[in-house]
């Protein structure tokens, strides 16, 4: 018997209701809520654009006129720092005519430094912070006025050196959402650290499923049980209380690898990756930690690097993924920086290698009309905490009732 296809108000409610069950019976979502092009937009509309989403780190952009073209949510957007050192978001729709002014037809690069961006229909240029700067041949058009047509900027906020955009423009500040989750980072000070690996992965899946394989170690010990889990056992891998916009979690090292690192800790020495960022914690050297700023910005620390996940959702099926490491300025300077930089490259491709691989057989299972709503693991904890996340932004986003 073949299953009935869920209406979105259908979903909606299917959320709602998982949300309400306690961990011991949580269940799966409806697989509408990753393949469902409806659903996706109301999603996009109710969640995704309500919340605040991670384009960059400060690092990437270190000069003015330095930019990532970014696609958001079906929004063309630059990120670019300007004379005055500001970094902005801003909408690559040209003012005039709203031609797309770095759109790929035009064979640019995806980053660069671009001190005046110039559209290519009609040479409008624009400084880095929006202003119209040239516009040729304008003289004739009464009343027009320079200072009225600049690119369109959206709402964006400097957390911890990261650059997060709310596409709304309503949300509440990070400082506010995110204060907890700043002050377990702290020892890091990732502001002050540089991305110096990045990988780009096309994924042909939901952004829901990177996440939730992201965040939950339970995989451990199925994709990764000759890799990750080795070292960090699904089985000691534990979940901090909900925590309402964030989650933490924790993946211990098993007895021989903590050992190992104890030792390198008493000496502040480097075992298979770069130096160790000084000052942290024993037992914050002892586990990665993973952190997830809901929506979908996804962290983890460990004792001599932090690795940060763009991730930009495309559709129900598509998302944009860039996976990044970055380390501290006094471990760049070490001698066989490089040698660890390509080391340390490879490691980070094989094990994402892995999800991708698993990432996409999700997505094919959940096309499926044999599909069923499974039952979830207390090690999958963290995927009960983003249903909870997911049926709040959307209760909120309903539309006030009728009046009677």
């Amino acid at each position: 018997m073949t299953r009935s296809v869920l209406s979105v108000e259908e979903v909606r409610k299917a959320v709602f209701e998982a949300a309400e069950l306690p961990l011991s019976r949580a269940i799966t979502l409806p697989p509408e809520t990753y393949v469902d092009p409806g659903f996706f937009a109301h999603e996009a509309d109710a969640v995704l654009s309500r919340g605040w989403i991670c384009l960059a780190h400060v690092s990437q952009l270190k000069k003015s006129g330095d930019y990532l073209r970014l696609d958001l949510l079906g929004e063309p957007v630059v990120v670019i720092r300007g004379r005055d050192g500001e970094i902005r978001v801003l909408s690559r729709v040209c003012p005039h005519r709203g031609a797309d002014i770095l759109h790929p037809v035009f064979g640019g690069p995806e980053e660069g430094n671009e001190p005046i961006l110039v559209c290519p229909y009609h040479r409008w240029s624009f400084e880095a912070d929006g202003a119209l700067k040239g516009c040729p041949e304008m003289q004739k058009a009464e009343g027009f006025d320079k200072k009225d047509w600049r690119l369109s900027s959206f709402r964006s906020e400097i957390w911890q050196g990261f650059v997060f955009v709310n596409v709304s423009g309503d949300a509440a500040p990070l400082a506010e959402l995110y204060a907890a989750f700043a002050d377990m980072i702290a020892p890091w000070d990732t502001a002050e650290m540089e991305v110096v690996i990045e990988l780009k992965w096309d994924c042909d899946f939901n952004w829901k499923v990177m996440v939730e394989n992201w965040i939950e170690s339970y995989h451990h010990l199925g994709i990764h049980h000759q890799t990750l889990n080795t070292s960090m056992p699904a089985a000691m891998t534990w979940t901090d209380p909900e925590q309402g916009h964030f989650i933490r979690c924790h993946l211990p090292f098993n007895k021989k690898t903590t050992e190992k690192v104890m030792e390198a800790a008493a000496k502040d020495a480097a075992l298979d990756g770069f130096k160790p960022v000084a000052g942290l914690p024993l037992d914050r050297q002892l586990e990665w930690g993973l952190y997830l700023g809901l929506p979908c910005f996804m962290l983890l620390t460990a004792r001599d690097r932090v690795i940060w996940y763009r991730l930009l959702p495309q559709s129900e099926g598509r998302c944009a993924l860039l996976t990044t490491t970055l380390v501290t300025r006094a471990a760049m300077a070490d001698p066989d920086f490089a040698e660890t930089v390509a080391a340390e490259t490879t490691m980070l491709r094989d094990f994402h290698l892995e999800d991708m691989q698993v990432n996409a057989a999700m997505q094919a299972g959940l096309r499926s009309s044999k599909v069923v709503r499974g039952r979830l693991s207390h090690l999958e904890e963290p995927i009960w905490h983003i249903q909870r996340y997911l049926a709040r932004s959307l209760r909120v986003a309903e539309p006030a009732s009728p009046s009677v």
